[in-house]
């Protein structure tokens, strides 16, 4: 089987993993794909995500490793059996892989926490502003792009159509609110719609107000939860890309910020009110 052309973000993730685990063992790409029976460029791909793995062999490496903890063996393992394509793969040569990236992140994630500072969380946003949000974001976005990445961005939010729905808080800005990115009318429904949102079960909305000080440069982001937090993911937002970020550090240091912002936030009660009220006054 010929290796992987575009591997996935959460394909590349496994790889890592094994790759740490190795790196960890102090033991060479050789000397493991010697193990496996292979060569040096087999480990190679399976570290990259271009090579598919087995639940197995995951196993294997990790015995040969020594690898001491279960819940990140048995982790891996579960990543390594996934073959089900999600819907999000009927968008592959229609949409750029990181569409792609964030569907599958969010569809796995045990839980959510957002930072959004400028718009409405992509997940609570009606049709009608993220077609204007994103004409406005992408100079000579062709029309047959359009009207896909509008389609995928609604179909994000199935996540929510669960037995048992991933909890999602999110941390939004007032200037988020307030923003007019489209029609007064467009805005106004986009804002009732964040409100009902906001009542859902699984779902926390809070308002960052205009008067809260922030310290530091707070940016746009996504804390995705896993199985177990060592294989947590941030996600940056950029108008450019959609960094991924997993390293232990990282992932303490997001955190952190989320803890931080939160502590300034109004509550969801008051949040609900807000939101409704700016909502009255466009």
């Amino acid at each position: 089987m010929p290796p992987r052309s575009y591997p996935t973000a959460r394909q590349k993730r496994l790889g890592a993993e094994l790759r740490k685990l190795r790196e960890r063992a102090g033991m060479t790409g050789s000397t493991a794909a010697a193990f496996l029976g292979g060569e040096r460029a087999q480990m190679s791909h399976i570290e990259s995500g271009r090579y598919g793995v087995s639940a197995e062999r995951v196993r294997r490496l990790a015995s040969h490793y020594s690898a001491t903890d279960r819940h990140l063996v048995d982790a891996l393992a579960a990543m390594a059996e996934e073959r089900t394509k999600g819907w999000w793969e009927e968008y592959r040569g229609v949409l750029p892989p990181g569409f792609l990236d964030l569907a599958e992140l969010e569809h796995h994630a045990t839980y959510m926490r957002r930072i959004h500072m400028l718009h409405i969380p992509g997940l609570f946003q009606t049709k009608e502003y993220a077609r204007e949000l994103i004409l406005g974001g992408v100079l000579d976005l062709p029309a047959a792009e359009l009207n896909p990445r509008v389609e995928h961005r609604m179909a994000r939010r199935g996540i929510f159509d669960r037995p048992r729905p991933p909890e999602f808080e999110a941390l939004v800005h007032e200037a988020a609110l307030r923003m007019r990115y489209c029609a007064t009318d467009t805005m106004r429904d986009q804002l009732e719609f964040l409100h009902e949102v906001s009542m859902w079960p699984s779902v926390t909305v809070r308002v960052i107000p205009f008067g809260a000080q922030i310290t530091g440069s707070v940016q746009s982001m996504l804390y995705a939860g896993a199985s177990i937090p060592p294989l947590d993911t941030v996600q940056i937002d950029s108008a450019f890309d959609g960094g991924f970020l997993d390293a232990e550090a990282q992932l303490v240091w997001y955190r952190s910020l989320l803890d931080s912002v939160r502590e300034i936030t109004l509550t969801p009660d008051e949040s609900r009110k807000t939101i409704r009220r700016i909502a009255r006054e466009m």
